[in-house]
């Protein structure tokens, strides 16, 4: 009869670690529930704030009174809830990522720990520096080239500058579009949501690309990459670059132009700091002395070789 004794050994510590697993995540989606309660509460605020680049640049065009609108009853609180949850797992996101560390770091040596660790506290802050700048540069820009095409003060503001009082009901003010003396006036009626999804897009995207020094400078050291082998592919890097820049933004060539120079600048910086990974390995593989330079020697010909 076969002896179970290995196979009920092998299946204690599977349980235990499922357990653990569950206990993780049940945290981490309490977390996360908690995040999107809080985000609800300042929404609107943080509606305003994701719209501000719109609302400056209607006022440079000259718009004295920017207006956007929704078209269906349920889609403004749609829209708060898609920034509650969007701004709710950036909220929670210390806590999700803390039970995560909390899960593999048993199964990591010291010197694991300590070359993960930083990369999973650099990730947030790459993050955050690449929405900010697509918040605060970006789109702007996007939005200049995108409204300077129109006649974009609202015709809302046409509507402020006169109001009539109808014969029946004389004590409610209704406005009136001024009248135009030829041809169709073009205006902005902008959307909520779909204002929203452009800005969520753009920070997203630059947001996703800033973890690119993270991520190659991670794979460095785990030997996956190395800095002369991305300096090799730096031409498909371009491509690759500029067709990514054409998917993730609209098609304009300022934003596509600007998505290409920060992630191929973030790309030459990866390769600068796989580099500087490699070096102090060498450094500390010479000091342990398992590293030695006659191993290099005896790639080259008989007659390079020789001193």
């Amino acid at each position: 009869m076969a002896d179970t004794s290995d196979v009920d050994d092998s299946t204690a510590p599977l349980i235990e670690h499922l357990a653990e697993l569950r206990t993780r995540l049940i945290r981490s989606v309490i977390a996360f529930l908690i995040g999107i309660i809080l985000a609800f509460a300042v929404a609107e605020p943080i509606l305003q704030f994701l719209l501000g680049p719109i609302e400056e640049t209607l006022r440079d065009l000259g718009d004295p009174s920017p207006t956007m609108q929704y078209t269906s009853p349920q889609e403004y609180l749609f829209t708060l809830f898609r920034i509650s949850m969007v701004f709710g797992f950036a909220l929670a996101f210390p806590v999700i990522g803390f039970q995560m560390w909390r899960f593999v770091a048993p199964g990591l040596y010291r010197q694991e720990k300590n070359a993960f660790l930083p990369f999973l506290i650099a990730s947030p802050l790459m993050f955050f520096l690449g929405a900010s700048f697509a918040h605060f540069v970006v789109t702007p820009l996007a939005m200049a080239f995108f409204l300077g095409f129109a006649d974009v003060p609202s015709i809302i503001a046409g509507l402020m500058n006169g109001f009539v009082s109808p014969d029946v009901v004389p004590e409610v003010a209704v406005p009136v579009a001024p009248e135009t003396g030829e041809g169709i006036r073009i205006t902005f009626f902008g959307k909520v949501n779909e204002s929203l999804d452009i800005t969520l897009k753009f920070i997203m995207a630059f947001g996703l690309c800033f973890q690119l020094p993270v991520l190659l400078t991670l794979m460095g050291k785990a030997g996956l990459v190395s800095a002369e082998g991305l300096g090799n592919v730096r031409k498909y890097a371009m491509v690759g670059i500029l067709v990514l820049a054409a998917l993730v933004t609209p098609p304009d060539v300022i934003t596509q132009g600007i998505l290409f120079t920060v992630v191929y600048g973030l790309y030459e910086i990866s390769i600068f700091l796989v580099a500087r990974v490699e070096k102090k390995r060498e450094a500390k593989l010479r000091a342990e002395g398992y590293y030695d330079d006659e191993d290099d020697l005896g790639d080259l010909p008989e007659d390079d070789a020789k001193p």
